[in-house]
């Protein structure tokens, strides 16, 4: 934990404040909310002003047929992916009235454009990196929701009365529950574009959520049944994601400080979460839930950001709430740049291989190389040992030297030999391995 702590707190003390719109004009009001058709225009306003660096498109339809819009955000060819250029991606919206999301998502875009060339920071994350904004993954419940509708659970709904949050196929126990069209596009949108960093925005709390939000079926009877059993539920790789999460509320104007509401939903700044994070099980199991699908089905480290108790605050708060999470939102997604990356060939003719698994020695979820071979790792500071493994090739094992910087990812490519044994790397398996700055 301690070592955790300085991570977060160097950066801080460093200074993160981006100096956002400084010299642009802001054209995407923080005045009002933006239902569907404002959002729709709003997106491609965005484009018109920079074609060079958006690219507009729809992962499918809501129940009610509205389209679920993202906008992808890069200095250069921000429709394709670029060979080891991270994708990532923020999601608002999932719950009908909690629609601040939708709102600092818009504005995150406009700011990120707007700084592109101005600001050092901005630039260099744009020029690295392929941001997905998706302001609304449920259009249809916003258009049902009013203003100043901040509690209880009623507000979750699609148009068919799913929680889109409870409708994924879950990992450790079947849910029975019909898959929405919403659900089913980001599935789809998941198996189309490999995302390496993810986060999901929510009202009703103020704190960072990090997986897992289920248990496994034994621990979740115990925790039905006992009162004193402590739910938490770890994955292998709950460093990284208690991290990502301190990332989060540590940047944020409030999150770290205090919270507005206490783990069992009872509405009090007088009980709040340690460091503003909470593991998900930990506060209340969930099954079906986004952050979990995403993180055993692809691997995409996503956590979920409640940003204030409020689900439908009044329009005089949005503002506010930008303020408070702009620095947080831009922090959040630098850490993609941190770790190892690298791409994976057959070293008979250089060809890339899909579907290798690369697992850190000790944590049980592996990563899977992309078409192009592709592959990356977020990790904290320090050694690991890597294997990078494809049925018919020889394993390849590497201990590996993660360094503390931002930008300064270890790159790690690897050429497997067709067989079947085991070697460590020797002079018969390539193995390159090189610090890039970016």
């Amino acid at each position: 934990m301690k070592l955790i702590k300085s991570y977060y707190i160097c950066f801080v003390l460093i200074g993160l404040l981006i100096n956002y719109g400084s010299g642009a004009q802001k054209r995407i009001s923080l005045a009002n909310y933006h239902d569907y058709e404002a959002m729709t225009s709003s997106l491609e306003m965005l484009h018109d002003i920079y074609p060079e660096m958006t690219h507009v498109y729809s992962i499918g339809k809501s129940v009610d047929g509205r389209s679920l819009w993202v906008i992808a955000l890069s200095s250069s060819i921000p429709g394709d992916h670029v060979l080891l250029r991270p994708e990532v991606k923020y999601i608002g919206n999932a719950w009908k009235r909690s629609v601040v999301g939708r709102e600092i998502l818009l504005h995150f875009a406009e700011s990120l454009l707007a700084n592109y060339g101005k600001d050092d920071n901005v630039t260099r994350l744009l020029d690295n990196t392929r941001i997905h904004i998706m302001p609304s993954l449920n259009p249809d419940g916003f258009e049902l929701s009013e203003e100043e509708e901040c509690y209880g659970v009623v507000g979750r709904t699609n148009a068919n009365g799913f929680d889109i949050n409870r409708n994924f196929p879950d990992y450790f126990e079947e849910t029975g529950f019909e898959i929405q069209k919403e659900t089913q596009a980001v599935m789809d949108w998941l198996e189309k574009e490999h995302f390496v960093l993810s986060a999901n925005f929510h009202g009703g709390a103020l704190v960072a959520n990090y997986p897992l939000d289920n248990l496994e079926p034994p621990k979740k009877e115990l925790y039905r049944t006992l009162a004193d059993f402590s739910p938490y539920s770890a994955c292998s790789d709950d460093d990284v994601f208690r991290f990502l999460a301190l990332t989060y509320s540590a940047a944020h104007g409030r999150m770290r400080k205090f919270n507005e509401t206490t783990r069992y939903a009872n509405f009090s700044a007088e009980y709040g979460f340690k460091e503003g994070i909470t593991n998900g099980a930990d506060w209340y199991a969930v099954s079906g839930g986004m952050q979990d699908y995403n993180y055993f089905q692809s691997g995409c480290f996503e956590i979920t950001l409640e940003i204030g108790s409020c689900k439908y605050p009044h329009r005089d708060e949005i503002a506010q709430y930008w303020e408070e999470n702009k620095d947080s939102l831009f922090e959040y997604l630098k850490q993609v740049h941190r770790g190892i990356k690298g791409v994976v060939t057959s070293h008979n003719d250089n060809s890339p291989i899909y579907d290798a698994t690369v697992r850190v020695h000790d944590r049980t979820l592996p990563q899977r190389t992309t078409e192009l071979g592709e592959f990356w790792l977020i990790l904290l500071p320090g050694k690991y040992k890597i294997e990078i493994a494809k049925q018919g090739y020889q394993t390849v094992l590497q201990n590996v030297q993660v360094s503390h910087e931002l930008y300064k990812t270890l790159r790690l490519d690897v050429q497997l030999r067709n067989c079947c044994m085991t070697l460590a790397p020797s002079t018969s398996v390539l193995l390159i391995i090189f610090y890039i700055t970016v």
